[in-house]
């Protein structure tokens, strides 16, 4: 495996000098382990079962790969240098699909993004293991089963196929990419399939030496975790939303660290300040998740804005919410332009919170109509120059219609409530499939494991909840 994933920029480029075919084989864009390790462990596969040039490629940018802590940390625990890797900005299929050199295996995903679309008429082979909302065509292949992890459904057709393929590396990558997924195999976290126990066991049997289940759980869950490496704004986009209504852009960003070890990391104040400056977020919340010694979810909230008025509105929204009541109370006194709460209600996760915040941006659009009905002018007040309106031309992350909001006024409440968007940030990878901040603990009621081990079964309301909001987007 080593040899083949260090050949593969050199094998691209001489394909590409000889103008011949090129199977790309494409992981998902939030680039989650399994994603990642699907993706090398089928090219691989391919690659030493056909004559073709098969490549692996990370559906991300080099420069994001950072955020994906635990692929990091498995990478270099297995001795395999990112170096080695190519990335979605390294290589151009719309290029190599229309100069008619490319096809297109999807791993982990089999619906491609609408700025993809065209790249459809290339795939000829799927794997996935979430419902299928692809059509079957004789002109493709599709492999979807309901399994806890992508990499079961590989390493069944790598063992049925070329088992020889399977190095004592590979199957070392595979067999934590499920273990990670499947929550260490506990049927209490309801992750796990009969498939998944089947090929675990099999990888057990052809290589004894592998690391215990619990040993890899527990490192791959903890790397997860760890963002003692990560830039403050590294960590704010590690697991990040976004909202825009009328003017407002907010960004709503789950932490994995203490709100105090948070505020006093040096120069927070200018790094949010940066931040929300460079992408151009008048108000920023932080969320942040840490465990207690009885691995208990722990969650508090910041609200950063220069504007005070912003900031002051918002965090009267959360302090007096009822649906669900956060239970907030004030923490500790940090810079003026922070506010800052312990939350008492550890069942509201951010996709609990998500529905406040849409409401608060909601009736801030509607005021803003009717300022702008009264006055003519469509502007927050108190926002300061630094949050002067994003222009389109220099940025992709500007998405709202060139027009008036003073049109607003004249619609129905619901249709404005529509206008919101709610999105993953376009230039970020999406939150992972398993992410851990969308759940907590107590919300089903399901017997104690451990705090990850139960959050990991509540990862998959993110999921649903990211195809709602996407559909949400492409109706606008």
């Amino acid at each position: 495996m080593e040899k083949f994933l260090r050949d593969c920029s050199s094998d691209l480029q001489r394909s590409k000098r000889s103008a011949s075919e090129i199977h790309v084989v494409l992981g998902n864009e939030a680039c989650d382990l399994d994603s990642m390790v699907s993706a090398i462990a089928l090219a691989c596969f391919l690659a030493k079962t056909t004559r073709k040039t098969v490549i692996p490629v990370l559906n991300i940018q080099r420069s994001e790969f950072v955020l994906r802590t635990e692929n990091t940390y498995f990478l270099n625990e297995n001795q395999i240098s990112e170096d080695w890797l190519i990335f979605r900005n390294e290589i151009d299929l719309h290029e190599l699909h229309q100069a008619g050199l490319l096809t297109l295996t999807l791993v982990d995903h089999h619906v491609l993004p609408r700025k993809d679309q065209i790249l459809e008429e290339a795939v000829v082979d799927v794997i996935d293991h979430r419902p299928l909302e692809r059509l079957s065509s004789h002109s493709c292949g599709l492999t979807s089963e309901l399994v806890g992890s992508c990499a079961t459904l590989i390493t069944e057709r790598i063992l049925k196929n070329a088992a020889e393929v399977l190095d004592k590396k590979l199957a070392t990558l595979l067999y934590g990419t499920i273990v990670l997924d499947c929550v260490n195999m506990a049927p209490e976290a309801g992750k796990v399939t009969l498939k998944d126990t089947e090929y675990i066991s099999k990888l057990e049997e052809m290589f004894p030496d592998l690391p215990s289940r619990h040993q890899l759980f527990e490192s791959l869950q903890k790397a997860k975790f760890n963002v003692s490496g990560l830039t403050t704004e590294q960590m704010l986009l590690k697991d990040m939303k976004v909202l825009s209504g009328g003017n407002t852009r907010l960004a709503i960003s789950v932490v994995y660290l203490k709100l105090e070890a948070f505020l006093q990391r040096p120069n927070i104040c200018q790094d949010l300040c940066e931040f929300c400056h460079k992408f151009k977020y008048n108000i920023l919340v932080a969320m942040t998740i840490s465990f207690n010694e009885k691995s208990e979810p722990f969650r508090q909230i910041a609200v950063y804005s220069q504007s005070g008025q912003l900031r002051e509105q918002l965090c009267q929204t959360l302090e007096k919410a009822l649906n669900p009541h956060l239970n907030l109370s004030s923490f500790r006194c940090p810079p003026p332009e922070i506010r800052a709460y312990l939350q008492g209600n550890t069942l509201a996760s951010r996709k609990k919170v998500l529905p406040i915040i849409k409401d608060f941006l909601n009736d801030l659009d509607c005021k803003e109509g009717a300022v702008c009905a009264e006055n003519g002018e469509c502007e927050l007040e108190d926002q300061g120059e630094q949050f002067e309106r994003f222009d389109p031309a220099c940025s992709v992350l500007y998405e709202e219609e060139p027009q008036s909001r003073c049109s607003s006024v004249s619609q129905p409440r619901h249709q404005v409530a529509e206008d919101l968007a709610v999105e993953e940030d376009v230039r970020l990878p999406p939150t992972p499939m398993n992410s851990l901040v969308e759940g907590c603990p107590l919300d089903g009621g399901l017997p104690k494991l451990t705090a990850e081990a139960l959050l990991e079964k509540f990862g998959q309301i993110a999921d649903e909840e990211d195809m709602e909001e996407s559909t949400l987007n492409m109706r606008h």
